[in-house]
């Protein structure tokens, strides 16, 4: 097998070999942020000693009664109408399988009644992707291999933590949608998002709380999509990324060698950047679905709907929509997706409303502050810096420097300014400057009268050492074009 990884190419692929295509569709396992459990009064706490959590309920003792958390209902409400989906009535099953993370042998979920379905998510380069549905069930136990680098079939011995058996899960399934591994992971980020923004989880992928499983499949143009094969439990976006690089490139080594590719799910292995066969896949049919006989059906009040609709927070989309709309950027823009990752959209938006200029503040807020010091940092102070700039009385670097400063200590930029002796250099004093170095960079200064533009850096830079960088730049630029076109 010749299959590589796209970082050993380079970078991420553009596009697959011998004209194939990649199509990837995502399931995504996510936590949600309740006190308790499913169907148990246990704590849904990360992180305490092994099998603490525990109780009859979430064990699968004989006897034992599950009922349902209705806090965790809502919030897997709220999370379909975030994605846009329809909530329905639906129904839990009992999804029988017999590994031991589950001390019952079945896992309550929801199969064909599912409470979110027909969604979607739009990613910030406008592609939208289409959400299938987004269900309800319960969370598996933690099984760890002893021994033989970790996996299950060398390891000299396993243990199991049912802490996790019963924290509450929604598993948001995504159309076949994604043609490249960069979408699905726009897809993962964008969804994280949402996820803190309305508080529906914690979304770390470090503690498990969010986890990915990839579809993966190949095919030719014109033709029906390829065999897929699923990459169970994947934990970063980066391993998303090159998870389904490989596993695309390895599909297409067995095609072009002739043979067939295996429906099968597999393992990330993210020292060794390959995948690994677990076992075949399991179809619908295979665990034997059938109605949880001691829950009842889920009907949602309409009214009930309607609040969670009204009590949503503006999500990044939109976000993203209002602060391109302020700044005159269409969308997609790289620094107003910036700006509302980083969660600096207000303050954008009210320095631009206070005056100041769009772009240059969006520069500042993608470069410049550090989102931890925003709190320190008034939308009117951030305008007037903006001000100071584009009025000439600080240089593009000068104001650069007040920024940070603005956030570490919260004083207004003209204090700032002056603490550090920030002032206009008189242009007659920069003409002079000017001229010293285009006499001491004589070979540089041919080469920028003969057109060659790149060259005048070396110019620019030996007034901008000379002045201790307190140069404007542009106007650098202006007074070497003068003098060029004398």
């Amino acid at each position: 097998m010749t299959a590589t990884t796209a970082s050993d190419q380079g970078g991420a692929f553009t596009e697959l070999p011998s004209g194939y295509r990649l199509v990837v569709g995502l399931e995504v396992h996510v936590e949600l942020h309740t006190a308790t459990k499913l169907f148990c009064g246990c704590p849904n706490q990360f992180g305490d000693d092994p099998n603490t959590n525990v109780c009859p309920v979430c064990l699968g003792l004989p006897g034992s009664m599950p009922v349902l958390n209705a806090q965790a209902m809502e919030l897997a409400m709220r999370l379909g109408r975030a994605l846009h989906c329809e909530v329905r009535p639906s129904v839990f099953a009992r999804k029988n399988y017999f590994y031991p993370d589950m001390p019952k042998d079945y896992q309550v979920s929801q199969y064909d009644q599912p409470t979110n379905v027909d969604g979607h998510l739009d990613l910030p380069d406008g592609t939208r992707i289409g959400i299938e549905r987004a269900h309800i069930e319960e969370d598996t136990g933690k099984s760890t291999h002893v021994g033989g680098g970790g996996r299950i079939h060398d390891a000299a011995y396993s243990l199991v933590d049912y802490n996790r058996c019963g924290v509450p899960l929604v598993e948001i399934v995504s159309r076949p949608d994604f043609r490249t591994a960069e979408q699905a992971k726009a897809y993962v980020n964008e969804l994280r998002a949402i996820l803190v923004a309305t508080g529906v989880s914690d979304a770390k992928m470090e503690e498990g709380s969010l986890r990915v499983d990839a579809n993966v499949s190949v095919h030719q143009p014109d033709t029906p999509f390829g065999t897929r094969c699923e990459i169970k439990n994947i934990n970063s976006v980066r391993s998303l990324g090159r998870a389904i690089e490989y596993e695309a490139l390895r599909q297409v080594d067995l095609l072009e060698a002739g043979e067939r590719v295996i429906q099968q799910t597999r393992h990330w292995n993210e020292d060794e950047g390959r995948t690994h066969m677990l076992r075949s896949k399991e179809e619908a049919e295979d665990y034997r679905y059938f109605p949880e006989p001691d829950l009842v059906p889920m009907v949602p009040d309409p009214a009930r709907i309607e609040a969670i609709d009204a009590a949503l927070p503006r999500l990044p989309a939109e976000r993203r929509a209002a602060l391109a709309e302020a700044a005159g950027r269409t969308l997609p823009d790289e620094s107003v997706t910036i700006v509302v990752d980083r969660g600096l959209d207000e303050l954008a938006l009210d320095a631009v409303a206070a005056g100041a200029d769009a772009d240059r503040t969006l520069t500042h807020l993608q470069h410049d502050l550090d989102p931890d010091h925003a709190a320190n940092v008034p939308a009117a102070h951030l305008a007037q810096l903006v001000e100071l700039e584009t009025s000439g009385a600080l240089t593009a670097s000068q104001a650069k420097q007040v920024v940070a400063e603005m956030g570490e200590t919260g004083k207004a930029p003209e204090a700032i300014a002056a603490e550090r002796g920030f002032e206009a250099m008189d242009t007659s004093e920069l003409e002079g400057i000017v001229d010293e170095a285009i006499a001491a960079n004589g070979e540089a200064w041919e080469k920028y009268c003969a057109g060659e533009q790149k060259a005048q850096g070396a110019i620019v830079g030996h007034v901008m050492k000379a002045t201790r960088g307190q140069a404007d730049g542009k106007l650098v630029s202006q007074l070497l074009e003068q003098r060029r076109s004398a």
